[in-house]
């Protein structure tokens, strides 16, 4: 905890009830409150929906790459994008591979509460496991706060058919819409960026029936 601050309370009160996080989401955040230490600018990586949705001031954008992660649609939502009764699926970073995506510069004077929303906003669930990840820009490399997924939790996916992604890419909807509009919005700013996820493009040209 920094400089003797109070504890942050990142709960959202609105939860439904059901869904219930597999981890408490507050430890997390005070140790990466520690990790960080106050006395620098805050990183974030973002390779989902931060990338297009930061929601957070930032002083600085990069382009990224981090080696020994990649993207993958293997992670259930049960509110952002989905119900606990039908589920949706948002991004997670496993193991393997490497990811093109964004850095984010914060500066230090907001930093904290800036990591706070995030909690809010991407720990609600207690999923992610957070990391710090040297991240390789055009300028240089930086070490950034980065959300990324273990294969033993609850919440990764597995393998998936084509079959349950159509159907959930028609069913699923939660907080911030539905999983197809969240995939297809990443997909699209991936191009943008000349970035191609050859994954997620054989994902999105399914079969959309009963969309």
């Amino acid at each position: 905890m920094l400089n003797g601050e109070k504890p942050v309370d990142c709960r959202v009160l609105d939860m439904p009830l059901d869904a219930v996080p597999i981890r408490d989401p507050q430890p997390m955040l005070e140790r990466a409150l520690d990790e960080w230490g106050g006395s620098e600018d805050l990183w974030v990586f973002g390779y989902g929906s931060l990338i297009w949705r930061p929601d957070f001031d930032f002083v600085e954008r990069r382009d990224a790459r981090v080696h020994g992660w990649h993207r993958a649609l293997k992670m259930w939502s049960r509110i952002n994008r989905g119900t606990p009764q039908r589920p949706g699926l948002v991004f997670g970073m496993l193991s393997g591979g490497s990811c093109r995506g964004v850095v984010f510069r914060v500066d230090r004077s907001i930093a904290r509460e800036v990591m706070i929303s995030l909690w809010q906003r991407e720990m609600v669930m207690g999923v992610y496991d957070p990391r710090w990840l040297p991240c390789h820009t055009p300028e240089g490399t930086v070490r950034s706060l980065a959300f990324t997924l273990s294969r033993k939790s609850p919440s990764h996916t597995g393998v998936l058919s084509d079959e349950e992604y159509r159907r959930i890419f028609a069913e699923a909807v939660g907080k911030y819409g539905t999983t197809h509009d969240y995939a297809r919005a990443t997909h699209e700013q991936l191009l943008q960026m000349g970035i191609e996820d050859r994954a997620l493009a054989r994902l999105l040209a399914l079969p959309k029936s009963g969309l």
